[in-house]
């Protein structure tokens, strides 16, 4: 069924319940973690768009990561390989399930997420290198897609991210955030309401 309606999200979710029957002890099972992770990359390279795949990627992944008691270093590296597969597909940066995804990976930057995301113990040192890394990134992004609300969503995020880490947000940084969200307010008229929020609470701030 889903390679003729590879995002659907039933049959995902009917892969799943055959999956942990294949691996009970009831049928002397064992994880099929690592191939059903083989299997998601195959539909993503299918299709980039495939919201599911990436949803239950990041899921396998906290699952192998646990049955093979990784260290911190192989956390850390599993979380290497995540962010350069989906740096390789932002060569599409309309595609709002690759921005999704790459929230799911920014969770491990972020002190209130972190212990449920696949790298819970990168210092804070580590954490403000990435981030750093990924707001590099996607104004590199934003070069050649101008016109794409979500990498000035991306952009905000990393930069407010940033800030919780250092207790403040520079003034520079203040005004790039709200320039961001100007061309928010025009390119994402639906969420009009949510960035004159976050505009005002970054205004009273000041």
């Amino acid at each position: 069924m889903l390679s003729r309606d590879s995002r659907n999200f039933h049959g995902w979710g009917y892969r799943r319940i055959v999956v942990s029957s294949l691996e009970s002890s009831a049928l002397q099972g064992q994880s099929m973690s690592r191939s059903e992770l083989e299997y998601t990359k195959k539909m993503i390279g299918t299709n980039l768009s495939n919201f599911s795949a990436w949803h239950n990627r990041s899921k396998l992944i906290l699952k192998i990561l646990d049955e093979e008691a990784a260290s911190d270093n192989e956390r850390k590296d599993m979380l290497d390989e995540e962010l350069e597969l989906i740096h390789k597909a932002l060569f599409d940066p309309y595609d709002q399930s690759l921005w999704f995804y790459h929230q799911t990976l920014m969770c491990a930057f972020d002190s209130d997420q972190a212990e449920k995301s696949m790298a819970p113990n990168l210092s804070k040192d580590q954490r403000f290198e990435y981030i750093a890394s990924e707001r590099e990134y996607i104004e590199e992004v934003l070069e050649d897609a101008q016109d794409c609300k979500w990498v000035y969503q991306a952009l905000i995020e990393c930069t407010l991210l940033e800030a919780k880490l250092n207790n403040g947000l520079p003034d520079v940084d203040k005004t790039k955030v709200l320039t961001w969200i100007n061309e928010l307010k025009s390119r994402d008229p639906l969420r009009k309401g949510r960035w004159l929020d976050l505009e005002r609470s970054l205004v009273k701030d000041t």
